[in-house]
């Protein structure tokens, strides 16, 4: 028997934190997705601190449209805080998710407002 959906994409997350680590000079934008939000926080590891926060459930956000033109609009919101907060390049987290639908355009979102992956 194979792995749930659950396992299979803990065992991917667990692979790419291998690699993806956030430092002061280059955070990790990590996203999670649930079935109806969607949220991303910019992370120094070295400190074991969140830097910036952005999620569909912010108050004032404004959470109208398509999930995936949501997920757009907090990855612009998510890339006007960081650089108000000075932060430029980030390394990416999908943690887990495959790189599409949702989490693709909230990425998109934080190229569009500035953020350098």
């Amino acid at each position: 028997m194979g792995l749930s959906k659950t396992e299979r994409r803990l065992r991917i997350k667990r692979r790419i934190r291998k690699v993806s680590f956030g430092t002061e000079s280059r955070p990790r934008l990590a996203v999670f997705r649930s079935n109806k939000e969607i949220y991303a926080q910019i992370i120094d590891d070295n400190k074991g601190v969140t830097l910036v926060a952005a999620s569909s459930r912010d108050k004032g956000f404004d959470a109208k449209g398509t999930k995936i033109e949501v997920a757009n609009k907090v990855g612009k919101a998510i890339a006007e805080k960081a650089t108000k907060a000075g932060i430029e390049n980030i390394a990416f987290d999908r943690g887990g998710n495959l790189y599409h639908g949702r989490v693709k355009s909230l990425a998109e979102g934080a190229r569009e407002g500035g953020l350098k992956f």
